[in-house]
């Protein structure tokens, strides 16, 4: 199910479904949002602060399910990651989801949200920047903001070495829709009931400040858990962290993606620029993609409707 493409003049909604938002930042970012010709409007809550989540789970469930009620919203972009998502997903409307398709884009704690929209209404979301955590920067770059304007035309994205310098970990060919996200929350689906799918799959995996050796432990779960068996293909984007590590006890993670990935004999490519990482790349999930480790290139199909 794919959403309806914005049009200039429409309203798109800003919501805080995980971490508390900065104001400057979010500020700074609603300017990167209004400069593509669309206005926005704000979550009741979006301003909300409770510890590290952007207000009670009540308040940012409602602010999600507002956005998605409200006809004059036609596309929601969340503000920021952080944590939080998770503790939503049983108090979002499904059923209204799939009576009001929209736009949803964000990344990283969204991934929770990205799946089990997906998995329970068959709405295809978009993992991307957002309002304040990338947009709210000052050096947003212009390929991710550019890319933005999938919402408003349909159309694929080809993601080649001209972007990045892509290299295979494993050969081949592979088709499947696109899913997956942040590693970690695609973890804490586990033994849920959005419990990631990903048989038939090309499978996204992307992370931050998670040192090699919690990545090992991650993809070690997803294997003994039958998900990357079961996935088409593997697409590795943005990992980085800043904790500093013993080098005389480090595996790097191209060490550990070779660990677990070569035995799987199916196509696995890595460089992707998707996830914590300037430019981040804009992409659907739930759409068809393919992938061509020889050409270096991923095809993912339009997220939206015309």
């Amino acid at each position: 199910m794919k959403p309806s493409a914005w049009k200039k003049g429409n309203t798109i909604g800003i919501v805080a479904p995980a971490g508390p938002v900065k104001q400057e930042e979010l500020l700074r970012g609603l300017e990167i949002v209004e400069s593509l010709g669309v206005t926005v409007k704000l979550g009741k809550h979006v301003y909300d602060k409770y510890g590290y989540l952007a207000g009670s789970d009540a308040d940012r469930a409602a602010d999600l399910n507002r956005m998605f009620q409200d006809d004059e919203v036609k596309g929601i972009i969340c503000a920021r990651g952080g944590y939080g998502s998770g503790r939503i997903a049983d108090l979002v409307d499904y059923q209204l989801i799939k009576q009001k398709p929209k736009v949803l884009l964000g990344y990283s704690d969204i991934t929770y949200l990205h799946t089990s929209i997906r998995q329970r209404t068959g709405l295809v979301t978009f993992h991307g920047p957002m309002v304040a955590s990338d947009m709210g920067e000052s050096d947003f770059a212009k390929l991710s903001y550019d890319l933005l304007q999938q919402f408003f035309t349909p159309t694929d994205v080809v993601y080649t070495s001209a972007i990045s310098p892509l290299e295979a970990i494993v050969h081949g060919k592979a088709a499947g829709p696109l899913v997956g996200g942040n590693l970690s929350l695609l973890i804490s689906t586990l033994g849920t009931p959005d419990e990631i799918d990903t048989a038939g799959k090309l499978l996204l995996l992307e992370d931050i400040e998670e040192p090699p050796y919690r990545v090992d432990s991650m993809l070690n779960q997803l294997k003994q858990a039958g998900k990357l068996d079961s996935a088409n293909g593997i697409i590795i984007g943005d990992f980085r962290t800043s904790i500093p590590e013993d080098p005389e006890n480090l595996l790097s993670y191209d060490q550990v993606f070779v660990d677990y990935l070569t035995e799987l004999q199916k196509p696995v490519m890595k460089g992707f620029r998707i996830g914590h990482c300037n430019p981040n790349i804009t992409v659907p999930l739930g759409t068809e993609a393919t992938m061509d480790t020889e050409a270096k290139v991923l095809r993912v199909k339009a997220g939206v409707s015309a």
